[in-house]
């Protein structure tokens, strides 16, 4: 344990932190270390309990001192089945008359046509489900004092400390990816102390419960709901917890496990589902056997050893907050920052707490990618419309945003697994729905794969497929291992590639190639009659996508020397894609014509992908249509109740950042933490968008708010490293190692007085980039694994001159 979280946990319970269960104490206790979230007292709520997860199996530890709440998932515990017969029979026959309609201004026959032959069939498409609590319901009295709740992100391990009847009791918590497994360690300063009924409660499956032998209990279940499936489709689950004590006994009873008079007792939760053909019974129990062999220090050990080379690779410190607000709780911080408050250090959390989410939910070895909650799921999602699945029109594109640049990118490996999975049935959506070789996918997927479209004015979004492969090319251009780019990247993008050249159209004006019918997600304007629309033909955000798609292929194809005469059609194609266009407001563009929007203040602004995570827009090469993009962002801001959800947020973070202006990007990165984050700091979308009482969890905010954060520290692209592009003047001094640039360099940089001091540039594979900051650029030539430290006198030195090497253009100059 770390000397400064010691002397912090230690004072906190001999001192005591000031606890809403108990009187306050007298004695202030030491400010918390930076990368702790910290309460004093249990949580009430889902969105204050502490998240804990080893990339499949996910627990919120409430930390009740009469009853513990464990409120337990699993990434693929899912309703639904793979479908087959997804696609509307009537797309293909009727693909080119509503073309034609779009083409000759009958926007409204168009749109009837959409809603009646493009939408698709998802009554099995399922849902991740909430799985009961694991609860342990104490006999100690009523009366706790020095109460001490906190999850450390540098062990990830959540703890909770008070006393109670002269007894200090101390807990433990963390989620094993070595072990597969959940480990909860009870200990108390007195022998003999540990006392508890466990049991499984609440949740939303059918499952019954049993005690196996004096020390375990199993529940088995199914993942079914009638909402989004049949109701008797999903997988099949079984949770298994055993009581491991030391002292006192062990009893079953009727669904529970008692333990009497313990000195200490550590529980094992192990969760197997039948997904992918696992055996949902044996696996929790070889799980538990395993686990069972290795004492409580090496399962810790274990877990540690495995966790921390991966979070311990980036650091970061934006300055240091009042110590007045450092003494304070978590909870009572992010109040705080609500009320105007500035606590860099509680945004510097923020930032590493998202890398944790990644890690915590998202490992290599992963059956699935991080859905719309990660692998947590507090239930409200799966309980109405939505459904707690793969949204690809933006939010799980932001689930890993930070992951490459904040140095996890091997955290991206599941999600390329189910890309792959999407390009096997796309291949099928492609020829049924379309007679196009190559795959593609609409708005949403599951984990089978689904790849058809959902309902009009969100689900037929066409050029999803190439949004969520910008994953690839990413972790193509920033580690450059060529044999993932042609074993991996490449052929999806190829084939994406081909879907796209067969079909697109040209529009009878311009002759410009298009796409469509298809969404811009998820908005909807106004047709010049006033009539509201959502389908179109070549709105801006698939033309970007396209555009992005075949200068990968082009890339690609050069890199590998490959493929000259795919590469040439792909290059002739994009010429004729259309120009940006700037609107009667000064706006970019969203549709081919300038329509009016119909909800002025949608919460989607997908037209600006060509601005962030793409590089088509920027105040350097573009610098009218970057412009233009920002006086969309002020027009969808102007507008009355803009809907300003958890990831819309973060979409402002990302693009301030890459519109050099540091401080909107800070002005809206702390309204995630003000806003869109409750007490355990995970972010959310208010009721008032879903539709509910209750604001529902969505781990978006996190992590693409993380990724703002290093968007604004560092900027890169081929060829170029730009730092401090986007620095705030609430940030004057502070520095961050280990972010990570595209061509395989990682970078540490260090300012003070708001300007840069330094920086250090480790090359992983050896090359040559341009350094830049602000206006001046030098270059740098690296060996393999060799660093080169940059001082801010290097750029001091170099004269300003109109010849400083711009970025390429990638996109066609407004008409």
């Amino acid at each position: 344990m770390p000397a400064t979280r010691r002397r912090f946990l230690q004072g906190a319970l001999a001192c005591g932190i000031v606890s809403r269960i108990a009187p306050a104490q007298s004695v202030t206790p030491e400010p918390a270390p930076h990368d702790d979230l910290w309460y004093d007292r249990p949580a009430e709520r889902w969105l204050e309990a502490l998240p804990l997860g080893n990339g499949r199996l996910g627990a919120m530890i409430y930390g009740g001192t009469r009853v513990e709440r464990i409120a337990l998932s699993e990434s693929s515990a899912w309703s639904g089945a793979p479908t087959t017969g997804g696609v509307n029979p009537g797309a293909l026959p009727h693909l080119n008359e509503i073309r034609q309609l779009f083409f000759s201004g009958k926007y409204e026959e168009a749109q009837a046509l959409c809603g009646k032959y493009l939408v698709g069939n998802m009554t099995n498409f399922g849902s991740n489900l909430p799985l009961p609590e694991l609860q342990l319901a104490f006999d100690n009295p009523a009366a706790p004092t020095n109460y001490l709740r906190s999850l450390n992100l540098d062990e990830a391990v959540a703890r909770v400390t008070f006393r109670d009847g002269g007894k200090a009791f101390h807990r433990e918590a963390f989620a094993s990816h070595p072990d597969r497994v959940l480990v909860l360690r009870l200990t108390s300063s007195r022998p003999g102390a540990i006392s508890f009924r466990m049991s499984f409660g609440g949740g939303v499956i059918p499952a019954s419960m049993r005690t196996n032998g004096n020390d375990t209990l199993v529940l088995d279940g199914h993942a079914w709901e009638h909402m989004h499936s049949s109701g008797r489709d999903g997988v099949a689950l079984q949770i298994r917890a055993r009581a491991v004590i030391h002292g006192g006994e062990s009893t079953a009873g009727d669904q529970t496990i008692q333990i009497r008079g313990a000195d200490s007792a550590t529980i094992l939760v192990a969760i197997g589902t039948s997904f992918n053909g696992n055996d949902p019974e044996a696996m929790p129990r070889e799980i538990i056997q395993n686990a069972a062999r290795k004492d409580y220090a090496r399962l810790k050990q274990d877990h540690i050893a495995d966790y921390q080379p991966l979070y311990l690779r980036t650091s970061i410190d934006l300055g240091r907050s009042s110590a007045t607000i450092r003494r304070q709780p978590t909870d009572v911080r992010r109040k705080g920052v609500e009320d105007g408050a500035d606590d860099p250090e509680l945004v510097a959390l923020f930032f590493q707490y998202g890398r944790y989410l990644v890690i915590a939910g998202s490992r290599a070895d992963s059956p699935l990618p991080l859905a719309l909650q990660g692998i947590w799921n507090d239930g409200l999602a799966s309980s109405m419309g939505w459904t707690d699945d793969f949204h690809l029109d933006i939010n799980t594109q932001q689930n890993y945003w930070p992951a490459e640049v904040c140095n996890l990118g091997e955290c991206q490996l599941p999600l390329f697994k189910l890309i792959e999975v999407m390009r096997t049935h796309g291949r099928a959506t492609a020829k049924e729905m379309y007679v196009a070789p190559g795959w593609v996918v609409h708005t949403v997927t599951n984990p089978w794969g689904f790849t058809a479209t959902g309902s009009t004015g969100w689900g037929i979004f066409v050029t999803a497929g190439i949004w969520i492969s910008l994953q690839l090319w990413d972790h193509w251009t920033f580690n450059g291992d060529l044999e993932f780019l042609r074993t991996r990247a490449y052929p999806a993008l190829r084939e994406a590639a081909e879907f796209f050249l067969a079909y697109m159209v040209p529009e009878p004006k311009h002759g410009w190639l298009v796409t469509g019918p298809s969404d811009s997600p998820e908005n909807w304007y106004l047709t010049p009659s006033g009539s509201r629309a959502s389908e179109s033909m070549g709105n801006t955000c698939d033309r970007t996508l396209v555009y992005a798609l075949y200068t990968m292929c082009s890339e690609a194809s050069k890199t590998l020397g490959i493929d000259p005469d795919f590469r040439r059609r792909v290059e002739d194609a994009r010429a004729k894609l259309p120009p940006f266009q700037i609107g009667r407001h000064g706006q970019l563009q969203e549709w081919l014509e300038d329509f009016e929007d119909a909800e002025p203040n949608h919460r989607h602004t997908s037209h600006l992908v060509a601005l962030y995570p793409d590089r088509q827009i920027s105040p350097r090469s573009t610098p009218e249509l970057a412009h233009a993009a920002e006086i969309t962002i002020q027009r969808r801001m102007s507008s009355p109740n803009w809907e300003q959800s958890e990831w819309g947020r973060a979409n402002l973070v990302v693009y301030y950042a890459r519109l050099l202006k540091g401080d909107d990007a800070h002005k809206y990165l702390v309204s995630i933490l003000a806003k869109a984050a409750d007490s355990n700091l995970l972010t959310f979308s208010s009721g008032g968008i879903a539709r509910a009482e209750q604001n529902i969890f969505a781990v978006d905010g996190n992590t693409a708010g993380t990724a703002g954060i290093a968007e604004m520290l560092l900027q890169s692209e081929t060829g170029e490293i730009e730092l401090l592009p986007a620095l705030p003047t609430a940030w004057p001094r502070g520095s961050v190692k280990g972010l990570c640039a595209r061509g395989g360099f990682v970078v540490d940089i260090a300012w003070t007085g708001g300007k840069l001091l330094s920086a250090t540039v480790l090359s992983r594979n050896g090359g040559s980039t341009q350094i830049r900051y602000g206006d001046l650029t030098t270059k740098i030539d690296l060996q393999r694994g060799q660093s080169k430290r940059i001082d801010a006198k290097v750029f001091s030195q170099i004269e300003h001159s109109a010849d400083v090497a711009q970025p390429p253009v990638l996109g066609a100059q407004p008409s």
